[in-house]
């Protein structure tokens, strides 16, 4: 992905967090002007990846398959006695896709925060990390729901489901409804050894730094932040 093409998606974000009425923590403004003057007092910031995270999952196509996030809070896996749990908001397009991915420690609630209806399909996973053909457990706002393998959960403003480890899931805006605003509720999430994705994609963009960034993500930490 080019910078450029990053900075215009993250200022687009900001309006419709705006618009949505859901507030950033202050770091969310940074500029990398700012990060270069941070001391170790931000270090939680960087070693627990808080903040903005773009992905197209190597697919250079964005609006087709793509995420935008950002972590607002997280623990880490090794800090048994630390925070245990993670909170990220999300924007999904219409039809855009984030692809049939599951993950071996983290349990999530996906929230629908407000916009349009997010379609969730669900499958089961074997011991080998294949897709099931057998019936899916699922809990919508505490309510059990029994599907058939891919099948479906929509949710629209204000409803959530329960994603247990090594669930298959994959979503995506629903078509003529609107951008939706997604909240995530989880155990501690990592990014980088805890997502099995049915099919090898990259987690993380290839950038191409054709302008600077306008605000870090969470990976260009180690290129502006040297406190820690």
């Amino acid at each position: 992905m080019k910078r450029s093409e990053i900075n215009r998606l993250i200022e687009n974000s900001k309006i419709f967090f705006a618009k949505n009425n859901f507030l950033l923590p202050p770091f969310a403004a940074w500029t990398p002007a700012d990060w270069k003057q941070k001391g170790r007092e931000c270090e939680e910031i960087v070693s627990h990846h808080l903040g903005w995270d773009l992905t197209d999952f190597g697919s250079g196509d964005f609006n087709k398959m793509g995420l935008l996030l950002f972590t607002i809070r997280n623990g880490r896996p090794e800090d048994a006695l630390g925070k245990s749990y993670a909170e990220k908001i999300m924007i999904v397009e219409e039809e855009q896709v984030t692809p049939t991915h599951f993950h071996f420690f983290k349990m999530e609630d996906i929230i629908n925060r407000g916009g349009g209806i997010l379609q969730v399909q669900l499958w089961n996973s074997g011991e080998k990390k294949e897709l099931l053909n057998t019936d899916v457990n699922v809990s919508k706002d505490g309510i059990r729901l029994t599907l058939k393998a891919g099948g479906m959960v929509e949710l629209e403003p204000g409803e959530s489901v329960c994603l247990q480890q090594k669930l298959y899931h994959k979503f995506w805006g629903k078509k003529g409804t609107g951008t939706v605003l997604v909240g995530e509720v989880s155990r501690v999430n990592d990014d980088y050894i805890d997502n099995f994705f049915y099919e090898p994609i990259g987690r993380f963009p290839e950038i191409t730094e054709d302008e600077l960034p306008v605000h870090l993500l969470s990976t260009d930490y180690k290129n502006y932040y040297s406190k820690a």
